[in-house]
């Protein structure tokens, strides 16, 4: 369902007015690429403990962080988006003039405002901040004006996200729920066949990049962001994932909080073999980009000893690659492939 003028512009006013010119004297674009989806049928699922109705194939989606931004132009559905948001890096390779069809909102968290200017008929988002008190504005709040929502599975199954942090895994993310999710995306929008082969294509890489390494003696540590209070990766996220495809050993999988902020000497005490450098575009944090990430590693003097500086042993990735998403296959082969070049596997 499409917000009407009238509707938008309540909404508007009621949550600050930032946009009152939007709603002055012009041309109605109500119903705008309705038709396209007016065929379909309606889909409904459960979903992070709601139940989600989309009555028809959704022409004016917006996606709020780049991993499902990346799952819906992988479907081929950039005509039937209107705006996203929340970016760490750069598209995935092959998906840059898609991606350039569609307006980004925000490289940061949207207003809510500014997400309800696309006039939306369906919103998703990769994690439960963006979709809750704090975040773009609470899934109901989008449920009350006719637009569902859809969070991904992997960011609240298996997962507690209550108190402070990023939260903490009850079960170990698997890559069947990140399949789980492009399966689902796929069935809201009528392309259930397009789902299917892109699961195939992404077990596949996972298949043979994992056929040919195995690491059980090597140590991994993951670094994403932040130079002062660094978010290292625990047991059981993505970076899970990838460590226990190639039976390798996470110097920390003793948390399993989703990102744990360790101390540099608790980092240098690990001494880990190889350390998977998060190098990310956005501005948000210090040593975002891997270059600042090595540049302190190989200065500080708590860490410019550990033997994966003094010998280089460095795997960078995309922030999303760290995140469940169908980049973190990305991470199996760029790891995989590192660990064998650095004779940690076998």
């Amino acid at each position: 369902m499409l917000l009407s003028r009238s509707v938008r512009c309540s909404v508007l006013l009621l949550t600050g007015a930032l946009l009152l010119s939007a709603c002055g004297a012009g041309s109605s674009s109500d119903g705008a690429g309705a038709s396209g989806g007016s065929g379909g049928k309606a889909v409904t699922l459960a979903n992070c403990g709601q139940k989600v109705t989309v009555k028809a194939p959704p022409e004016r989606a917006v996606s709020l962080n780049q991993g499902t931004t990346e799952i819906m132009l992988s479907l081929g559905l950039a005509d039937r988006m209107v705006g996203t948001a929340t970016w760490t890096d750069p598209v995935m390779k092959g998906l840059e003039t898609a991606n350039a069809m569609v307006p980004r909102l925000a490289d940061n968290q949207p207003s809510f405002e500014k997400v309800l200017n696309t006039e939306p008929d369906f919103v998703a988002a990769s994690f439960t901040s963006l979709l809750s008190k704090g975040g773009v504005a609470p899934r109901e709040k989008f449920e009350e004006l006719g637009v569902p929502t859809y969070l991904s599975p992997a960011d609240c199954e298996g997962k507690d996200n209550g108190g402070d942090g990023d939260g903490s895994r009850t079960r170990p993310l698997t890559m069947e729920t990140v399949y789980r999710e492009v399966r689902e995306l796929a069935r809201i929008f009528g392309v259930e066949a397009r789902a299917e082969k892109l699961v195939a294509e992404l077990k596949a890489r996972v298949a043979k990049a994992t056929s040919a390494t195995r690491a059980e003696d090597a140590t991994v540590l993951y670094w994403f962001a932040n130079q002062e209070s660094p978010y290292m990766a625990g047991c059981c996220g993505a970076p899970g994932i990838i460590t226990h495809a190639l039976g390798a050993k996470n110097v920390f999988d003793d948390s399993t909080q989703e990102w744990p902020q360790i101390n540099w000497e608790t980092v240098a005490d690990r001494n880990p073999d190889v350390l998977v450098i998060g190098d990310l575009t956005r501005k948000r944090q210090t040593a975002e980009t891997a270059a600042k990430k090595i540049a302190f590693l190989e200065s500080n003097p708590a860490t410019r000893n550990m033997d994966a500086v003094k010998k280089k042993r460095y795997v960078l990735v995309s922030g999303q690659v760290m995140n469940p998403t169908i980049r973190t296959v990305e991470g199996v082969e760029k790891v995989a492939a590192a660990l064998r070049e650095y004779r940690l596997a076998g």
